[in-house]
């Protein structure tokens, strides 16, 4: 077992796959480092002992409203939340794709 900041490295193919799946969602932006940022702060929470095939999981179910929730709260601290929300949708403010 080891921490999940351990298994990093070893699991950029699980998070391409759970970046490309919220793309084919409509999430363009969506980043491997922001999903796992989310996965520290929502399923996590800090830097748990895990199994490598735990942690896969968790990335693999990692659910599109935990994300944009994630999204959201960042949104609120960086102060910019219209332009994080157009970003990750790639809809302009007025509701244009």
């Amino acid at each position: 077992m080891k921490t999940v900041r351990e298994w990093r490295n070893e699991l950029e193919m699980a998070l391409e796959c759970k970046k490309n799946e919220f793309q084919m969602m409509g999430y363009q932006q969506a980043s491997t480092d922001d999903i796992w940022k989310c996965l520290e702060e929502k399923v996590w929470k800090g830097n748990p002992q895990k199994r490598l095939y735990e942690v896969v999981q968790d990335i693999f179910h990692l659910a599109s409203n935990i994300y944009m929730s994630y999204l959201t709260v960042n949104a609120y601290q960086d102060d910019d939340l219209m332009a994080s929300i157009a970003a990750v949708t790639n809809v302009d403010y007025d509701g244009n794709k």
